[in-house]
């Protein structure tokens, strides 16, 4: 079973990719960059979490 994500995570992941749809990768660390360039992030733990989704939608669309 992999951590539920909050509503927050999931509507400022959603915004972002409706944004900039072709910014992000498969990889973890690039979309660490471009959140912290695209968003405000309050906290290293947001960040990280959204950077992870986002990630994680990236390779499931690929597949």
């Amino acid at each position: 079973m992999g951590r539920i994500k909050t509503m927050q995570v999931k509507r400022a992941t959603n915004q972002l990719l409706k944004q900039y749809p072709t910014a992000f990768t498969k990889n973890f660390v690039e979309n660490k960059e471009i959140v912290t360039k695209y968003m405000d992030a309050k906290s290293k733990k947001i960040r990280n979490t959204i950077a992870g989704y986002v990630t994680r939608l990236m390779k499931k669309a690929t597949e």
